[in-house]
């Protein structure tokens, strides 16, 4: 879905002057249509979950389209699965683990799955912090799955990612969704919990599997059943 200025300012809880700042800068991705400024909203979500900025709840009202329910996040963990030790000694070879280890469905081609989440590392990093990656492919209807699925993997050693911080990566979790709508729900839903104290902490302990997925439910819990919650707004 393309936004203009005034609904990207709004997901972003900022000023339309701030978005012109930051296209100025080179800071935000846009693009140019008939002299006006569009902006994709899956894109626009990554950015900010890149960044850490908190997003406006509109970010969660996305239409629906597809008739597919909306995932949960515990929902998610549970059908991708969450796997330890996981071998690489560079990102490429991470992410060919990481698809491995995905429960996806017969027929799917790894291969082909692999070739499109790597060519999304090549545009931008998803390393998006401590130590924390969240690899997916750049259009998500392109994988025919049945079902949204996060798969979480835990490596044997942290690997050079160029996340934004400059820390090696240790924990990827690897989103695969069969519509745009679940891509966007599903990232904006781990954005989220990887803010909350307690399900942070369990990731960068490598919690077992149960408390992880208890750190998922308490905060699915928090959400309202419309899906509507308003993340806290970041200071500007």
């Amino acid at each position: 879905m393309q936004l203009g200025v005034k609904e990207a300012a709004n997901l972003l809880n900022i000023s339309e002057k701030s978005i012109y700042r930051w296209i100025t800068q080179g800071f935000l991705p846009a693009y140019r249509v008939n002299d006006q400024y569009r902006f994709n909203r899956a894109e626009l979500l990554e950015w900010a979950t890149s960044r850490k900025i908190n997003v406006s709840s509109e970010i969660f009202l996305e239409p629906t389209s597809s008739g597919m329910p909306i995932p949960s996040l515990v929902e998610s963990l549970q059908a991708g699965g969450i796997f330890y030790r996981i071998e690489g000694k560079t990102k490429a070879s991470v992410l060919q683990s990481v698809v491995e280890h995905m429960r996806l469905p017969d027929g799917v081609d790894r291969e082909f799955v692999f070739r499109v989440i790597l060519a999304r590392e090549e545009l931008a990093s998803t390393g998006i912090g401590d130590g924390i990656a969240i690899p997916h492919v750049r259009n998500p209807v392109v994988l025919h799955v049945a079902q949204p699925l996060i798969t979480l993997c835990f490596l044997e050693k942290p690997v050079e990612y160029s996340a934004l911080d400059g820390k090696p990566v240790s924990a990827l979790f690897g989103l695969i969704s069969p519509t745009v709508r679940a891509h966007l729900h599903l990232l904006s839903r781990l954005s989220f919990a990887l803010r909350d104290p307690g399900f942070k902490s369990a990731i960068l302990r490598q919690a077992l599997r149960e408390e992880i997925l208890a750190e998922a439910d308490r905060i699915e819990k928090t959400f309202a059943p419309t899906h509507s919650e308003v993340p806290e707004k970041i200071s500007r």
